[in-house]
C-alpha cells in the first residue's frame, strides 16, 4: 500500500518534471517556429497574410483636409499685409479603397510590380461641412504665372488676360473645386493650347500611382516590400546626388523583426522624395505592443543643421544659402509650379517662413507624422501621415494682382492627415493570436509542470518521513 502511494507520488513528480521540461523546450523551439512562420507569411506571394493585406488594405484609409481660409484678402493685395488665415476642417475622404492593379511577379529577380489606383469618396459623417463649402484661397493660376512665364513681355500679355477674367491674387472656391479641380477663367482666355483645369490634387480620381516594383522577400526576407524601381527608374530625376534615390518601402509595411535602433525609410510620391522615421516610443495598441516611429525635425532641416540635406536645397532658394528650413521646394516634380511642402502649420520650420502668416499654431501632437509598427512582422498597424501644401508667391511688377507685394510669401493652402484605421483586431486574429496562444501553452506547461513536480515531491518526502517513524 505504502509502495503504491509512493510510486504514484513519484510518477506524478516525473509527469510534472516532463511537463515543465516540455514547456521549457517549447520556449526556444516556439520562438524558432514563430520566426519561421513570420518569415513565410511576410513574403509577398500568393497565399501569404502579407500578400492578402498588401493587394487591398483590409481597413479603411482616410484623408482629412484642413483648408486655410484667408480672412483679409483685399488688405494683402493692396498693402502687402500679413496674411490672416483661419483653419477650416476636417473635410474627409475615403482613399486607398481600390486594390492594387496590374500585379505581375518576376520570380527570377523576386520582384512584384503593380500600380495603385487613386480614388476619393467624400465622407459627410466625418466632415465639418459639405464639399460645397466656399472659402477664400490663393488663386493658384495667378500665383504660378510669373514662375512659369518669367519673360516680361509674356507677363504683360498674361496681365491683360488676368484683368479681363476679373481674376485676383485670391479667389473664392468650394472645397471640391480646390481639391479636385475647376476650370480657371484666366487660363480659359489663353490663346494657345493650355490645360485650363487647376486644383491642388488635379488630376486624381481615375489616375494611378506607379508603376512600382518591389522585392517580394522570397529569397531575402530583409528586403521584403522595399522598392526597387518607381515608374521604371531607380532614381527620381528631381534632385542631385543621393537625395534622388528611391529608398525603403511605401510605409505600409517594413521588413520583419524591427529593432528600435532601425531607421525606417520610405518613399512618398506625394512629397516627391524618400524620407525616414526614427523610434519614438513603445505603444500598446489594443493589447498589441507596437513601436511608434516618428518623422524627425532633422528630415526637413537646413543644410546648416543637417548636412545630409544639402541636395534638397534648390536654385529657387527662399533665403540666402538655404538657411531657411522646414519647407521643401518640389516644383521640379510639379511641372515647375511653385509648390512647397512642409509639416502642418510650419511645424519645425524656421521662424521667417511663418512670419508673414497669422493664425498658425504648430503642435507636435496634432501635426507630427508617425507610424505604429508591429516589430515582429514589420506591419504598420496605424499611421498618421501629415503634410501641408504651400505656394510661393513673389511680387511681379507686370502683373497688377501681384505688383503691390513687397515680400515673398509661402502661402499655406491646406494640410492633410492620411490616417489608417487600426488594424489591431484583424491583426490579432491573423498573427498575434497564434503567437500569444503558443506563448500561453508554454507558460501553462511550465507552470503546471513545476507545481505538480513540487507538490508531488513534497508529498513523497512527507510520506517517507511518516513511514520511518
Amino acid at each position: 500500500m505504502g509502495c503504491d502511494r509512493n510510486c504514484g507520488l513519484i510518477a506524478g513528480a516525473v509527469i510534472g518534471a516532463v511537463l515543465a521540461l516540455l514547456g521549457g523546450i517549447l520556449m526556444p523551439v516556439g520562438d524558432m517556429l514563430i520566426e519561421k512562420t513570420i518569415k513565410k507569411e511576410v513574403v509577398l506571394e500568393e497565399g501569404t497574410i502579407a500578400f492578402k493585406n498588401w493587394v487591398k488594405t483590409g481597413t479603411e484609409v482616410y484623408r482629412q483636409f484642413w483648408i486655410f481660409d484667408v480672412q483679409n484678402a483685399q488688405e494683402v493685395v493692396a498693402n502687402s499685409s500679413k496674411i490672416k488665415v483661419k483653419q477650416r476642417g476636417p473635410y474627409t475622404y475615403r482613399v486607398r479603397y481600390l486594390a492594387k492593379e496590374n500585379i505581375t511577379h518576376d520570380t527570377e529577380n523576386h520582384l512584384v510590380s503593380f500600380v495603385q489606383p487613386n480614388g476619393a469618396i467624400f465622407e459627410p459623417s466625418l466632415s465639418v461641412g459639405t464639399e460645397d463649402d466656399t472659402m477664400t484661397v490663393l488663386n493658384l493660376a495667378v500665383a504660378a504665372a510669373p514662375h512659369l512665364y518669367p519673360n516680361a513681355f509674356v507677363q504683360v500679355v498674361l496681365n491683360s488676360l488676368i484683368k479681363k477674367s476679373k481674376s485676383s491674387m485670391f479667389q473664392n472656391r468650394t472645397v471640391k473645386e480646390l481639391l479636385w479641380g475647376y476650370t480657371d477663367p484666366f487660363l480659359s482666355l489663353v490663346p494657345y493650347p493650355v490645360n485650363t483645369k487647376v486644383g491642388v490634387f488635379y488630376p486624381y480620381n481615375n489616375t494611378v500611382d506607379g508603376v512600382y516594383s518591389v522585392f517580394s522577400g522570397k529569397d531575402n526576407v530583409s528586403q521584403v516590400a522595399i522598392i526597387d524601381t518607381y515608374k521604371g527608374k531607380k532614381n527620381l530625376s528631381y534632385w542631385p546626388s543621393y537625395c534622388d534615390m528611391i529608398n525603403g518601402t511605401d510605409a505600409a509595411s517594413f521588413p520583419p523583426f524591427v529593432e528600435k535602433t532601425r531607421v525606417l525609410r520610405f518613399f512618398s510620391s506625394d512629397i516627391c522624395r524618400s524620407i525616414y522615421a526614427v523610434f519614438g516610443a513603445e505603444i500598446n495598441l489594443k493589447g498589441i505592443p507596437v513601436y511608434r516611429f516618428v518623422l524627425p525635425s532633422m528630415a526637413f532641416a537646413s543644410p546648416l543643421q543637417n548636412p545630409d540635406n544639402h541636395c534638397f536645397c534648390t536654385e529657387k532658394v527662399i533665403s540666402n544659402n538655404c538657411t531657411s528650413y522646414g519647407v521643401l521646394d518640389i516644383g521640379k516634380c510639379k511641372e515647375g509650379k511653385p509648390v512647397y511642402i512642409s509639416l502642418p502649420h510650419f511645424l519645425h520650420a524656421s521662424p521667417d517662413i511663418g512670419e508673414p502668416i497669422e493664425g498658425l499654431s504648430p503642435n507636435e501632437d496634432e501635426h507630427t507624422t508617425y507610424l505604429d509598427v508591429e516589430p515582429i512582422t514589420g506591419f504598420t498597424l496605424r499611421f498618421a501621415k501629415r503634410l501641408q501644401i504651400n505656394i510661393l508667391v513673389k511680387p511681379a511688377k507686370k502683373i497688377e494682382a501681384l505688383k503691390n507685394l513687397k515680400r515673398n510669401y509661402i502661402v499655406p493652402i491646406l494640410w492633410l492627415n492620411e490616417i489608417g484605421d487600426e488594424k489591431a483586431a484583424q491583426f490579432r486574429k491573423q498573427v498575434t493570436g497564434k503567437i500569444n496562444l503558443l506563448g500561453l501553452v508554454e507558460i501553462i506547461l511550465l507552470t503546471v509542470g513545476v507545481v505538480m513536480f513540487v507538490a508531488f515531491m513534497i508529498s513523497y518526502c512527507a510520506c517517507r518521513s511518516k513511514g520511518k517513524r
